[in-house]
């Protein structure tokens, strides 16, 4: 006879991982408040929690940003209702798009590339990705991408917007860090 010895799980935690949820929380925080804010174009928004998805990637690097926008659009959907539907796959894509730009755009001179431009990279990125999963799954007619120009100007405003924000919250930090 063999006698069950209960197994035991740990999961060590550490800084990082503390760190990631507490940006993810934020983040998702951000995603509910974006998705409270009416706008007269469905699919528009201003996508507030890649404010916190450009300071992850700015302050702790790439894959801190990565875990920051899954977690976003996994626990953002989940708690929306809307995971595994439509709109779920779209941010998705967009998250994705947007996350591979950041990838590449983290190796431009920072002397010229700051976080407004990663924001406008990121934003025609997501938008670029929203656009082509919709062409090639919800929509598939080319007349989805006559929203293109209106969604490109949501873009480039809310990118310019987000940037600005992240870029005056990193000075904030680093302004704090440097007081006595």
């Amino acid at each position: 006879m063999r006698l069950m010895i209960p197994s035991i799980i740990e999961l060590k935690v550490d800084a990082d991982d503390r760190r990631i949820a507490r940006l993810a929380a934020a983040a998702v925080g951000l995603s509910l408040v974006d998705a409270a804010i009416p706008l007269p174009l469905p699919g528009v928004k201003p996508g507030l929690a890649n404010i916190v998805a450009l300071l992850a990637l700015a302050r702790y690097g790439w894959k801190s940003a990565a875990w920051v926008s899954g977690l976003r659009v996994v626990a953002g959907s989940l708690l929306l209702g809307q995971f595994l539907a439509p709109g779920f796959f779209l941010s998705l894509a967009g998250a994705i798009f947007s996350l591979a730009a950041l990838a590449l755009a983290q190796y431009l001179p920072r002397r010229w590339f700051g976080l407004v431009s990663w924001s406008l990279l990121a934003s025609f990125a997501h938008i670029a990705g929203q656009v082509l999963l919709a062409r090639l799954w919800l929509i598939p007619h080319d007349g989805v991408f006559r929203l293109t120009p209106v969604f490109a100007l949501a873009a480039l405003v809310f990118g310019v917007i987000n940037g600005l924000i992240a870029c005056r919250l990193q000075q904030e930090s680093v302004m704090e860090k440097s007081i006595p």
